[in-house]
């Protein structure tokens, strides 16, 4: 055989070759790896460090990286309630402390929402730039359930006394607590007629009086709440409230020894009301 006829045939055999080895039996095509399958529970937890993260971030005080981490924490949709309450309240205070007050308004009222028992704790609702909203909008909310829970089916006009009790209610959710004050003492002298109404007029009345300074007045109010209903309590949040809350469980604790003197008075006076037990007759000797 020529040389050049063995040059042109080496290529052609070469090729064969190959095409031969790709098609061998039992040599399985390549596959792609598979993609890795993602959990609920990995998302649970990457909701979780993104929290952490945010939280760390806030208090660093970058607030731009917190809020995206927050935010998207949230957004997986598989934090625990007290979680996403958490996360909603340090949006708030970025919002606050950013001057945008009514996405402040917002992330607390949804951590309301959320969690019906939500609440600051001392010191951060003692803050003066985002104290007073997360105080405004708890007084809101808890207006509003107020007002759902007793909702008529029918419109009636308010009575006077009743009147009086809205619109203190709407006096002191605007802050202005010495009208609001005035508002609620003359409903009580009006006549309130469901109990319900003379202990909110009561209760807010108190409030009002604390956060005019007056607390021994203050201490007063919430005593003669407990005349009215004597298993009168405040909420977790309204108990929490740093103007009142000493006030508050000092005026507990004195409404309930009065009480529980005045039930001790009285199991007195009736055991000696009681009609003297005759002597047995002695029986006769035989």
């Amino acid at each position: 055989m020529r040389a050049s006829h063995i040059s042109r045939a080496i290529p052609v055999a070469l090729a064969l070759w190959a095409a031969g080895c790709a098609q061998m039996p039992g040599d399985a095509p390549r596959q792609a790896p598979a993609a890795p399958q993602i959990t609920e529970s990995m998302l649970r937890e990457r909701a979780r460090e993104q929290l952490t993260l945010g939280i760390k971030q806030y208090e660093a005080g970058d607030f731009d990286s917190a809020l995206k981490n927050l935010q998207a924490a949230l957004d997986h949709g598989l934090l625990p309630k007290p979680e996403q309450s958490v996360a909603r309240k340090n949006l708030a205070f970025i919002h606050c402390v950013s001057n945008r007050e009514t996405q402040c308004k917002d992330e607390f009222r949804k951590a309301f929402e959320i969690n019906p028992e939500f609440a600051l704790t001392p010191a951060e609702d003692g803050h003066p730039i985002w104290g007073p909203v997360y105080r405004t909008v708890r007084t809101q909310l808890l207006a509003e359930r107020e007002a759902a829970s007793r909702k008529p089916t029918n419109f009636i006009p308010l009575a006077k006394a009743e009147q009086m009790l809205a619109d203190g209610i709407v006096k002191y959710d605007a802050g202005d607590y010495t009208a609001a004050h005035k508002l609620f003492e003359d409903s009580l002298k009006e006549g309130l007629k469901e109990k319900n109404d003379r202990v909110r007029a009561m209760k807010h009345l108190a409030f009002s009086t604390c956060l005019l300074g007056n607390y021994s007045r203050c201490r007063g109010e919430f005593i003669k709440i407990y005349e009215v209903d004597p298993d009168f309590d405040l909420t977790a949040a309204e108990a929490g409230h740093p103007s009142w809350t000493k006030t508050f469980a000092t005026a507990k604790a004195m409404a309930k020894k009065q009480l529980a003197d005045k039930a001790a008075k009285e199991a007195r006076e009736k055991e000696r009301a009681k009609p003297p037990v005759a002597p047995a007759a002695a029986t006769p000797k035989k």
